[in-house]
Parts: structure tokens; sequence; C-alpha cells
């Protein structure tokens, strides 16, 4: 893939993205739907550059999330230790026909949101049997 090239909604913060996977997961956690306001989709990536006036809210004790400080718009997570973001799909328009790979607290989706067709599906305790949340039991 190419290099993926997207922005916040004002442009102040640019981003490059070398190693794009090319599908998206989302995520029905309590946290994510608070942040996305519905459901967090994103793609995984390691190799990116962010140019322009990122902002980063310490949204647990192991992860970040990060926004434009101009605009506002959600630019990815991060968890501590780990170099790879969790970029929002929306800010490239590459994006736009990706498939979905993966939905996780699958039982925790707003009764609207669950999402149709043939992808990846776990739990909360499913997900959480693997990778246990630095948070503990959801509110």
């Amino acid at each position: 893939m190419s290099v993926l090239k997207g922005h916040c909604l004002c442009e102040a913060v640019q981003i490059s993205v070398q190693d794009a996977p090319g599908w998206v997961g989302v995520c029905h956690c309590d946290m994510c739907k608070r942040w996305s306001g519905a459901v967090f989709a994103c793609f995984p990536a390691s190799e990116f550059e962010v140019d322009g006036p990122v902002a980063e809210h310490a949204s647990s004790p192991k992860s970040f999330r990060a926004f434009c400080g101009r605009c506002g718009s959600h630019l990815y997570m991060r968890d501590e230790g780990r170099a790879e973001r969790d970029f929002m799909p929306g800010l490239f328009a590459e994006a736009r026909d990706w498939p979905l790979k993966s939905e996780i607290y699958t039982d925790r989706a707003l009764c609207w949101a669950g999402l149709p067709g043939d992808h990846n599906r776990a739990t909360q305790a499913e997900y959480q049997a693997k990778y246990p949340s630095p948070m503990g039991e959801p509110s």
C-alpha cells in the first residue's frame, strides 16, 4: 500500500501512514463509546508521521486519546509502551472502501450499533481473556 495521507477537520494536523493494513476494527467498550459518541473505529499503524497541534488525554492509566488542539478532531489512541497508534479511518479518504475486520465488546454495543457482515467478533469477556483491561470492569 502507498503512503496514506490524512488530516483533521481544520487541516492543522497532517498525518502520513506508511504501513496501513487496509482494514478497520471497531470497539464498543464504554470508554470508546464515550470518546466517539457511539463506536470507535480504527486501524493500527507503527510507521507514521503526525505534524501539527496534537493534544493527548490520559483516558486510563495506560491509554491516551489524541485530538487536534485547534479543531478537536479525534486522531488516534495509543497505549503506553506501544509504538503503534490506532488511527481514526475517517481522517483518510482512502480508508472509505476498507473492509471491517473485527468488532470487539460486541455485548456492550448500543442497541442500534451492531455491525452486519462476516468479520471477527468478541464479547467483553472473550476479548479481556486475551487482553486484560487496565480499567477493570466497565461502569
